[in-house]
């Protein structure tokens, strides 16, 4: 039986399923981040209970999402925050265990994640089942506001992820729901 925080059964792969994927439609690719989307992110971490000092960046190999992990590298660096790894995956993979466990080897103050959602739902899917990731403790570009992403990736295995939307914004994961909020001093 699964459980919310340790994932599917060992005896089952926690890949998804063809049938799945054709269930979900076509995903989109990344698009390139803005600088409101890289504040909010940012500003999502400095609000976190207790400090963040040090991150695992993961990354799809697509352009936007290199580009969006460089600049929060970059950004995270000039705060004098510390990368502790940065990890990128395929967009497809035969297993997902080594980028998951090179994500949580070093036991960060969080993560960062710069990816498209079907790899970063299938890294997901391997980071609750195999390691002790917290998605609560993890951050995300806009690419990952997907309403199907927490469908896709498996009940509770998203469950409190936030992200920054391209406008400034910021969302959170509950369950299976993508909550939006608008940006600081808009109303919805």
């Amino acid at each position: 039986m699964s459980s919310p925080l340790t994932g599917p059964p060992a005896s089952r792969s926690p890949l998804i399923g063809a049938e799945e994927l054709t269930a979900y439609g076509d995903l989109p690719r990344p698009a390139p981040h803005t600088v409101p989307e890289l504040d909010a992110l940012i500003g999502l971490l400095a609000a976190r209970k207790g400090r963040v000092e040090t991150v695992a960046i993961g990354h799809s190999r697509d352009t936007a999402s290199r580009a969006a992990a460089d600049a929060f590298a970059a950004a995270w660096k000039a705060r004098d925050g510390k990368v502790l790894t940065r990890v990128d995956w395929p967009e497809s993979a035969a297993s997902w265990l080594r980028p998951a466990r090179r994500l949580t080897a070093e036991e960060p103050d969080a993560w960062v994640m710069a990816a498209a959602p079907l790899g970063f739902a299938q890294l997901a899917r391997r980071l609750r089942h195999s390691t002790d990731w917290d998605p609560a403790r993890t951050v995300a570009f806009a690419a990952l506001k997907d309403s199907r992403l927490p469908a896709l990736a498996g009940p509770e295995t998203l469950h409190g992820l936030r992200g920054a939307t391209a406008d400034g914004g910021t969302w959170e994961v509950r369950n299976r729901w993508v909550t939006s909020y608008p940006p600081a001093g808009r109303s919805a």
